[in-house]
């Protein structure tokens, strides 16, 4: 996450928010309430609508989304042009749903608030996120073996393996349930980029035993 927090109030002018885009380099920028929470963003894609001619009064619009877009681009304002409510993230948001975020929203930063307050901590870019996937081999491990040791099983029982982001399990749990545990928590671990299991059961503690009617 980045310790700096990109953003402007909803007066900003229409030249206050390309020079914030050009200091930064950045391709978005949140807007911020008097309290300092984030309230909408304002891209360069937004921006750039202003080059656009907007069609006429008598013009049929495609969809009432693209008839709220011209309207934007007509704004002068940050609170006037930008597209909302914020998408946002916190400190304890995982890597890959952030990734999610970005990738369905076609965007290339968000802003990280605090989880308590809901004011804007900091900014987290894609290239933010694309670095806990170059973490080392050993790191990965540790994490993994630990989330093992957390579900009450234990790794020497298993041979645990991490190859480019790819880890791969192979072992005995003592519960059946376990192993969609381990899975869950494995794909959360940063740096994982996939996880592959085979494993076995001593108990399969997911079966219900079906009542005996007398």
């Amino acid at each position: 996450m980045g310790l700096v927090a990109i953003a402007v109030r909803p007066e900003a002018t229409f030249a206050e928010l390309v020079a914030t885009m050009r200091r930064f380099k950045v391709g978005a920028v949140a807007v911020i309430d008097a309290e300092g929470r984030p309230i909408g963003m304002v891209s360069q894609d937004d921006l750039l609508l202003k080059e656009i001619d907007i069609p006429g009064s008598g013009r049929l619009f495609e969809s009432r989304a693209r008839r709220r877009e011209y309207d934007r681009a007509a704004g002068m304002t940050a609170g006037q042009i930008m597209s909302s409510p914020a998408l946002t993230v916190t400190r304890q948001t995982p890597v890959r749903q952030a990734a999610r975020l970005m990738h369905t929203h076609r965007i290339r930063q968000l802003p990280v608030i605090d989880a308590a307050s809901g004011k804007i901590a900091g900014t987290v870019h894609q290239a933010d996120l694309l670095k806990v996937f170059i973490r080392p081999a050993a790191d990965v491990l540790a994490d993994v073996t630990g989330a093992v040791i957390s579900l009450g099983a234990d790794p020497r029982a298993l041979t645990i393996t991490v190859e480019s982001g790819v880890v791969r399990i192979e072992g005995r749990l003592a519960r059946r349930s376990q192993i969609a545990a381990l899975v869950e928590a494995g794909r959360r671990i940063e740096g994982v980029v996939d996880l592959d299991a085979d494993l076995t059961y001593d108990h399969d503690d997911l079966v219900r035993i079906s009542p005996v009617h007398l």
